[in-house]
């Protein structure tokens, strides 16, 4: 019966069904309603009524104790047996207490005790009188629905102007359950939603909460009517108040509730009976691994997506988000959108939250989990739905490991823009609550409670607030078996998962977050245009990158907290790469080419970067790589704790050699100290362990290949580079071999560095980047067996070998020339020549300055004493190799090249410009030495002259036309000191000995040049005039003048001392 029915009283009886003919209701006259309405009343208390209910319904209420206890003449078994109508199987009982549920419904004084309970609640509410006639008496669902909305707004108001009473409260409620099966029995919904039921329903049988769940799921489609909507919403809301309201929930969760004892009679019922509860109840058993049934998995699942679709059903989230909402999410209620929108807020991307606000959806995130299903978020689902159909087809729909998929493919080529901002959305919130990561939560439970002290699911405790374990876990995850206990193989697995994903955003990480939001707003503000990226998804992903390198690039100037933080995720990172799951995206081709073995080890320790670093100038690598792979190199310099295999290796040594030393490079100078002097000393075992010194060679190799990874160098040349350099790329010693080569034009201080740096790689070459580069092959074929500090001495005397690669040998040059700038650059020549140095060249080292350059001052010096036959045997050999070069290729000369540079621009130019320099620009400045006009110059070309009478392995132009004469005549003569040049010279005046004519032409020329270089430069002394002596051609002749000489002279002494002696007796005898 409704409020359309017509009830003839002479045929109606207790329990039976009034027939008529239906008649609008302003037809009824009020005396009719009245009758009718008393006649309605007196069928549920009359006892009569009552004793046929326990008639036709014995056997159930036998059944049920409840009702079987309840008193006779209040109304109340029929109440309770429609209760408990769900259960009843009786088929009269069934239809009795079914056309007795439509009686009751039709009007809320009906029901037993709503009446008494509510009736203060209307008039304050003002939801209608309670006095037949005034209102229509078959019409009142409007006032039950008017209670309804009250009971909803008093729960949504921090301070609530007009409260419900709690009695009414249990009666709205209690309305609001025994209706929950037919939507018939709600009044208001029925006449609210009749077209909408039609439109979408209209297959959907009535009964078991069908028709509500139909209506629920077409709540937002676009031609459901306002007004049915918001009486939708309104029954929602009841049920997140009572899940019992929501019948199909409370069936099929009725044994599952009582397993788990979801409903323990000593909580309070306002607590234990809000859907939340009951969510999070039945979501701990189901994460703890017990079995919940599919049907009450079903309905948790709606439920849970119903709440994620409409904010509004969770009142905390419009107590304490409203002016949020207003703000920033107005009109974006439906299909998640709002909670997207507060989630973006919370993120920081569109303002800022209030910290209950934040909570509250904290706490909605875990009533609902979407991390378990992603379907239950309606707007991840839509956006997500072509990422997850193409990247993610081979994962079951619904599976939680979806998620961990899209979160792979963040960044791609597959993920739409959509996606990604929902997906980044719910992760911050999943982040910040290590259970809410359903897979995470399953691996790690058993550990989490073993090492973390963690409680139930649903449990939280203050020593170890959620955000804490994942730290705690991760902690764990990363230690040796020395330090104590370690997570299982599938928990640290799933860390490590965790971690990779953490690594895409700063905001994923909640700790780093927190602590470090100043200085991500000091440091780190800065954006990047998009247009310079190409796409917004390109800038997001720049900007995400550059927060946390960001901060790694200003960790000395971070506060003390965020310091720690980064400083802790960067060591892990230096431990295990991988979790940085952009770089090893962007490093994918390289690691398959070149990595792949110590990719696939299941524990890193820093093999994988140290293998990228190794191969980050192969040709197979991206730009993308080689710049995040760089910029790790250079984070790694802020701390040696940030480079996994060199601390693991060294930590004990730097405790103990170099404590309160922090940044890498300064450790590794350290260590690098003691132990070159522990190798100079001879010392009979070195401080510096053994693993040790392998690691440390592998950093200061590794520190060559970029001049940023050599803090003071960089710093002391950064205005040079920018000035000279600043079109070269870093990497490769690139900036560092054009500082190099435009070396004189530096600033002090940076000259001073890079000759120091120069003066490190001569000792120990394959710390020069570019050379062992360059040179590799050649390194290979010429020096396998070659200690590394004798690798460019190995590769000089190979140098001129017919395989030698050009691009080498033009290094070797390189190398060579610098060296013949100063001594101390080349420390087989400096060690060769300790004692003869500062014995012949005091007067240029007096002159010198440290850190620069002598311009081959003192290598001159050298020369010339070598002309002199002065120098010691080993100095000699090491001088003479220095001159033989320098005879082919005058830049080996720097002090011929610096005095004659004009000279060879203008007189010698073709020959500068050949491409092998075979000793054509020497010879022609000896032909135009008649031409030159600058002394310094002069003076230089005269000095190759007088050099060349001391060796003719130093005229090499000489030497060649001259072999064969060499071989037949003076084969049998060592070289050296002038005595193979003698031998030609013989042989040129003996008149017996035929010599070949270039070599007769070249020996005269020689002849003529030392004769005019004996006029210009008249010896300097008596060793340099003895000298001129035994190297000149006419040696014999000068000697035996020189002997007739000295035999006059003696004579004529002989002749005036007896003169002398015979005059001082004469003087005596008188």
């Amino acid at each position: 019966m409704g409020g359309n029915s017509q009830l003839d009283t002479g045929t109606c009886w207790p329990g039976t069904t009034c027939k008529g003919v239906s008649l609008p209701d302003n037809e009824i006259s009020s005396d009719c309603n009245h009758l009718l309405w008393n006649y309605k009343l007196n069928l549920t208390t009359d006892p009569k009524f009552e004793s046929v209910a326990r008639e036709v319904c014995k056997s159930t209420i036998a059944e049920i104790k409840e009702c079987a206890d309840e008193p006779v003449g209040k109304g109340f078994l029929v109440s309770c047996l429609v209760d408990h109508r769900g259960n009843i199987t009786e088929y009269q009982c069934h239809q009795y207490i079914t056309k007795m549920t439509a009686i009751i419904f039709s009007d809320y004084r009906l029901i037993c005790g709503f009446m008494d309970d509510c009736k203060a609640d209307i008039n304050l509410l003002k939801c209608g009188s309670i006095r037949p006639g005034e209102k229509d008496a078959h019409s009142q669902g409007e006032v039950v629905a008017c209670l309804e909305k009250g009971l909803v707004k008093e729960a949504e108001e921090t301070d609530p102007r007009i409260q419900v009473s709690d009695q009414c409260k249990k009666a709205i409620l209690r309305v609001a359950e025994l209706s929950s099966d037919d939507f018939h029995l709600d009044r208001h919904l029925y006449f609210a939603c009749r077209d909408d039921r039609e439109r979408f329903c209209e297959n959907t049988q009535a009964g078991e909460g069908r028709v509500y769940k139909c209506l629920f799921n077409h709540k937002f489609e676009e031609s459901m009517s306002e007004k049915c909507r918001d009486a939708l919403t309104t029954r929602q809301k009841l049920i997140a108040q009572d899940y019992k309201v929501s019948y199909s929930l409370a069936k099929s969760c009725k044994s599952d509730l009582k397993k788990y004892r979801c409903n323990v009679e000593n909580l309070p019922r306002s607590r234990e009976a809000r859907l939340s509860y009951l969510l999070m109840c039945l979501e701990s058993a189901v994460h703890r691994g017990r079995q919940v049934s599919s049907e009450c998995q079903g309905e948790m699942l709606d439920y849970r997506r119903m709440l994620m679709e409409d904010f509004s059903l969770s009142p905390e989230i419009i107590l304490s988000c409203r002016g949020e909402i207003e703000h920033h999410c107005s009109g974006l209620h439906r299909k998640g959108r709002t909670l997207h929108c507060l989630m973006k807020v919370v993120r920081g991307e569109k303002g800022n939250v209030g910290l209950n606000c934040q909570q509250a959806l904290q706490t909605l995130i875990q009533e609902t989990d979407p991390g378990a299903d992603y379907r239950i978020d309606r707007a991840l689902n839509e956006a997500c739905e072509s990422v997850i159909q193409t990247a993610c087809k081979h994962i079951r729909s619904g599976d939680p490991m979806i998620l961990s998929c899209l979160m792979e493919h963040l960044y791609t080529e597959k993920m739409v823009e959509d996606c990604e901002h929902r997906l980044l959305e719910l992760q911050y919130f999943i982040s910040r609550d290590w259970k809410l990561d359903t897979v995470l939560y399953r691996k790690c439970q058993g550990d989490a409670s073993r090492l973390c002290h963690t409680h139930g699911w649903n449990e939280t405790s203050e020593l170890m607030p959620p955000g804490a374990v994942f730290s705690c876990l991760y902690r764990h995850a990363y230690r040796t078996e020395e330090q104590g206990r370690r997570l299982s193989r599938e928990c640290r697995a799933e860390v490590q998962r965790i971690l990779h994903q953490r690594a895409m955003d700063v905001k994923l990480d909640p700790a780093l977050q927190d602590k470090c939001m100043i200085d991500l707003g000091k440091w780190c503000s800065e954006k990047t245009e998009t247009g310079q990226l190409g796409s917004l998804d390109d800038t997001l992903k720049c900007l995400f990158l550059q927060e946390l390198e960001c901060l790694q690039d200003h960790l000395d100037d971070l506060v003390s907290d965020c310091r720690d933080i980064v400083g802790n995720l960067t060591e892990l990172e230096s431990e295990d790469i991988q979790i940085e799951a952009l770089l090893m995206r962007a490093c994918e081709p390289i690691i398959q080419t070149f990595c792949h073995e110590v990719a696939d080890n299941q524990i890193d320790s820093g093999d994988l970067m140290e293998c990228l670093i190794q191969n980050k100038h192969q040709k197979e690598m991206n730009e993308k790589c080689a710049i995040g792979v760089t910029h790790f190199q250079l984070v790694q310099m802020k701390d040696f704790r940030f480079s996994y295999k060199f601390k693991m290796a060294c930590k004990e040594d730097v405790l103990k050699l170099c404590p309160n030393i922090k940044k890498k490079v300064d450790v590794v100078i350290c260590l690098s100290t003691t132990v070159r002097n522990d190798t100079l000393q001879d010392a009979k075992e070195h401080r510096v362990s053994l693993k040790c010194r392998k690691q440390l060679r592998v950093e200061e190799l590794e520190m060559t290949e970029d001049i940023r990874l050599e803090p003071e160098l960089y710093e002391a040349c950064k205005s040079d580079i920018k000035n000279y350099c600043q079109n070269v790329p870093y990497g490769n010693a690139q900036i560092i071999e054009c500082l190099k080569e435009i070396k004189k034009q530096l600033s002090t201080r940076c000259h001073q560095k890079v000759f120091k740096l120069q003066e490190t790689e001569m000792m120990d070459p394959e710390l020069d980047y570019t050379l062992m580069r360059v040179c590799k092959q050649m390194i290979k074929r010429f020096c396998p067996e070659a200690d590394s500090k004798n690798m460019l001495q190995c590769l000089k005397q190979n140098k001129n070998s017919e395989v030698m690669d050009p691009k080498c040998k033009q290094m070797i040059t390189k190398r060579q020339i610098t060296q013949n700038t100063d001594y101390r650059l080349n420390p087989v020549l400096r060690k060769a020549c300790k004692a003869d140095i500062p014995k012949f060249c005091q007067n240029i080292l007096n002159r010198a300055k440290d850190d620069t350059e002598l311009e081959g001052q003192v290598i001159s010096c050298l020369k010339l004493k070598y002309a002199d036959q002065r120098l010691s045997p080993d100095c000699e050999d090491q001088i003479r190799v220095i001159i033989q070069e320098s005879a082919l290729d005058y830049r080996l000369d720097p002090q011929l090249q610096m005095h004659c540079s004009d000279e060879i621009s203008s007189l010698c130019a073709e020959e500068a410009a050949a491409q092998e320099q075979t000793g054509q620009v020497e010879e022609c400045l000896k032909v135009n030495l008649l031409k030159i006009k600058t002394e310094m110059c002069k003076k230089e070309v005269l000095n190759m002259l007088k050099e060349s009478k001391a060796d003719i392995f130093v005229d090499p132009v000489l030497h060649t036309a001259c072999a064969l004469d060499i071989k037949h005549h003076c084969a049998a003569i060592p070289p050296g000191r002038g005595r193979q040049m003698s031998c030609l010279m013989e042989a040129l005046e003996d008149k017996r000995v035929r010599l070949q004519p270039e070599c007769k032409k070249r020996l005269n020329d020689r002849i003529e040049m030392w004769s005019y270089a004996a006029k210009v430069a008249p010896a300097e002394g008596f060793s340099d005039l003895a000298m001129q002596v035994m190297t000149s051609p006419s040696k014999n002749y000068i000697l035996s003048v020189i002997t007739v000489g000295i035999c006059v002279l003696f004579l004529i002494g002989l002749m005036c001392g007896r003169i002398t002696k015979r005059v001082t007796r004469e003087l005596k005898d008188r």
